[in-house]
């Protein structure tokens, strides 16, 4: 089993990241159970959760549009 995370509406202001289980049987992908999703906004806090939850690959992408300056007050 495995798990992918997809990006969804990224926004300057903020993400949703959405995690999926997976399994493959027969050479076929199944989902496995519901997936869950966890909202980040671009502010302090949300930064220092996406710097801990996730892995380098999404930071990057989610960065990449946020910048260096939180843009959310909190």
């Amino acid at each position: 089993m495995y798990e992918k995370l997809t990006l969804d509406m990224l926004t300057a202001d903020s993400v949703s990241v959405r995690r999926q289980q997976y399994t493959v049987i027969g050479g076929i992908e199944y989902p496995v159970g519901n997936p869950h999703r966890t909202a980040y906004e671009n502010n302090e806090i949300g930064r220092v959760a996406i710097e801990s939850e996730l892995p380098e690959a999404q930071r990057n992408a989610i960065m990449a549009v946020w910048g260096d300056t939180p843009t959310v007050d909190v």
